[in-house]
């Protein structure tokens, strides 16, 4: 089972719809059995709660179901635990950078480095914004969903 890891910052948001899409872009595929995703927050203040209410109303729209995720904060033993641990913008990055263990720190990346053509490194939160920031997130995580699956395949 090759399994991915996607963080943010409280587990509610960006790391939660990336989770939701790249898993149901597995299952589209038929690779559940070999695929596992999940997400988790630098940051604990959400623990145990469900995705943003619209975080959650842009993904249905979409057809995607997140509602039984709930949030939890990311720890070292995820980098022993997951096969690609990936960093939703630079500030995640450097914070994980922190935890990982010497020996494991090459199972973290940048989740847009999946979807080079978009020219940007950072996925934005939207938790404060106004307007498409909810849309604009998905649009950036199903890009790179598709860029990461195929790169998986090629280890699997």
């Amino acid at each position: 089972m090759f399994k991915v890891l996607f963080v943010c910052t409280g587990n509610i948001c960006r790391s939660p719809t990336a989770e939701g899409v790249f898993r149901a872009l597995v299952e589209r595929e038929g690779l559940s059995d070999r695929i596992l995703a999940a997400s988790a927050g630098v940051a604990g203040y959400h623990v145990g709660e469900a995705p943003d209410p619209r975080s959650q109303e842009a993904a249905l729209a979409r057809g995607y179901d997140l509602s039984a995720q709930r949030a939890r904060r990311v720890a070292v033993e995820d980098f022993h635990d997951y096969d690609m641990v990936l960093a939703m913008d630079t500030g995640h990055y450097r914070s994980l950078s922190r935890l990982a263990p010497p020996d494991l720190s090459d199972r973290l990346s940048m989740f847009l480095a999946w979807a080079p053509h978009l020219g940007i490194e950072d996925v934005p939160d939207p938790y404060y914004g106004e307007g498409r920031g909810f849309e604009d997130v998905l649009d950036m995580v199903e890009a790179a969903s598709r860029g990461l699956l195929d790169h998986i395949r090629t280890r699997l």
